[in-house]
């Protein structure tokens, strides 16, 4: 009798290319493709590792000498809100929230376009046509949502304000892509959104939210570690992100392991079609 063997994934590594988080360094990530009927279960199990999915591919920071980038989530049990992220819950009571299908619309085309011109003129995303921004939101080989924010108005008409591109993993919500009204500034939509799904993780009994991550001695990336309960993927394994500045030394290029240990270390889930 013959048996299938399981096909393991191969794993590659991006060229280098300038740092979007930190200036004067070169980028490198280490990626695999998402595909077939056990997409669903290695993106679960990679994104427990620092991985992040991007489309069909997963990937994580491999830089050749700095390793920064610390994968972030909330536990979403022990998490409370600060002042401040109070503050936005109160001024964001009128916001309705819609969950929908990973379907990309005019409505949030024109959003994102809105947010990338005041934001992001001149990042890696901005020459991003309506078809590229298509495919970023509906290829998805795992199960994915589009959570939109809006604003009621009058007339009884709602202004989009917000839309997040949402992974719902086996242990968590993971928030892909967020963008908003840049109009809307006063609402701190940004930090809105990771509050809200922090809620909607705890009424579906989901222990996480992922947020991408976190880069010490980044600005663009230095609002997450404001978030209570904020764990970070460091040395192998989730643990406390604990003092912000005690991570710096992450950007030491003693700190980077070589690609060859980096995949080894990588642990796989039990393939589906295992010879009998």
């Amino acid at each position: 009798m013959r048996h299938t063997l399981p096909i393991a994934p191969q794993f590659y590594v991006t060229a280098p290319q300038p740092c979007p988080y930190l200036e004067g360094r070169m980028e490198r990530k280490l990626f695999t493709s998402l595909q077939g009927e056990g997409a669903e279960r290695l993106n679960d199990s990679l994104s427990k590792q620092g991985f992040r999915r991007s489309q069909n591919v997963v990937y994580r920071p491999s830089c050749a000498e700095c390793s920064a980038c610390l994968s972030a989530r909330i536990r979403v049990a022990d998490f409370v809100p600060n002042r401040s992220q109070r503050k936005v819950l109160a001024r964001g009571a009128q916001i309705r929230r819609q969950a929908t299908s990973a379907w990309a619309t005019e409505e949030q085309y024109d959003l994102f376009r809105r947010y990338l011109d005041a934001r992001h003129a001149d990042g890696g995303m901005a020459d991003m046509d309506a078809f590229e921004f298509a495919a970023m939101i509906e290829e998805t080989p795992i199960r994915t949502r589009v959570i939109q924010y809006s604003v009621p108005r009058s007339g009884g008409e709602v202004d989009l304000v917000a839309v997040t591109l949402t992974d719902v993993f086996d242990d968590g919500l993971s928030m892909v892509y967020s963008f908003y009204d840049p109009e809307f500034d006063r609402l701190s939509l940004g930090t809105y959104a990771i509050l809200d799904h922090v809620a909607l993780a705890r009424e579906a009994g989901l222990p996480y939210v992922y947020l991408g991550y976190w880069v010490p001695g980044s600005r663009k990336m230095g609002y997450k570690s404001a978030f209570s309960a904020l764990e970070v993927f460091k040395a192998g394994q989730w643990q406390p992100i604990g003092d912000p500045a005690e991570h710096i030394s992450a950007l030491h290029p003693l700190a980077v392991d070589p690609i060859s240990e980096q995949v080894a270390r990588i642990h796989l889930p039990v393939p589906l079609n295992l010879p009998e």
